[in-house]
């Protein structure tokens, strides 16, 4: 049975394992596509975003995922921006601490949202310098699908 610290191990070694040689427009526009087909070809009702330095550089909204997917995708990337890591291990490491993120951190919630399924690209030697998001499952779930994903984008690199 995994524990919290399991998670919060699990969280942190994926952002170690997943970065980036290099990420450009056409990079973007690949990894969108890839997660797009990923969860067509599991009926999964999401909204996906890419970004790099501020600017949406791919999204799709799929059969059955909402306006506020869209909404969610943006705050919890948002979180990324602030804090350089996974939405989910923000959250995850406020919950530890036993704090909520959304009255501890002093931000705003409709502006920001630490839970999973926005993930931090980072690019060896740089740092990070985008976001990618899931939006519309539990948010384990939006981010296996990214950690996944991600996964197979930088095998096929």
């Amino acid at each position: 049975m995994s524990t919290d610290a399991d998670l919060l191990d699990r969280l942190i070694a994926d952002e170690d394992r997943l970065v980036l040689d290099r990420f450009d427009d056409d990079d973007a526009w690949r990894l969108g596509s890839l997660l797009v087909e990923r969860a067509r070809s599991r009926d999964l009702p999401v909204a996906i975003a890419v970004r790099r330095n501020g600017q949406r550089l791919f999204h799709a909204a799929l059969p059955g995922s909402a306006p506020d997917n869209d909404d969610w995708a943006q705050r919890k990337m948002n979180v990324v921006d602030r804090f350089s890591r996974s939405s989910y291990l923000v959250g995850t490491r406020w919950r530890l601490g036993g704090e909520d993120f959304d009255t501890g951190a002093r931000l705003d919630p409709r502006t920001f949202a630490a839970h999973g399924g926005a993930f931090p690209l980072r690019v060896r030697g740089v740092g990070v310098v985008g976001a990618v998001a899931v939006s519309g499952l539990p948010q384990e779930d939006d981010h296996a699908l990214v950690v996944e994903v991600l996964a197979e984008f930088l095998a096929g690199s």
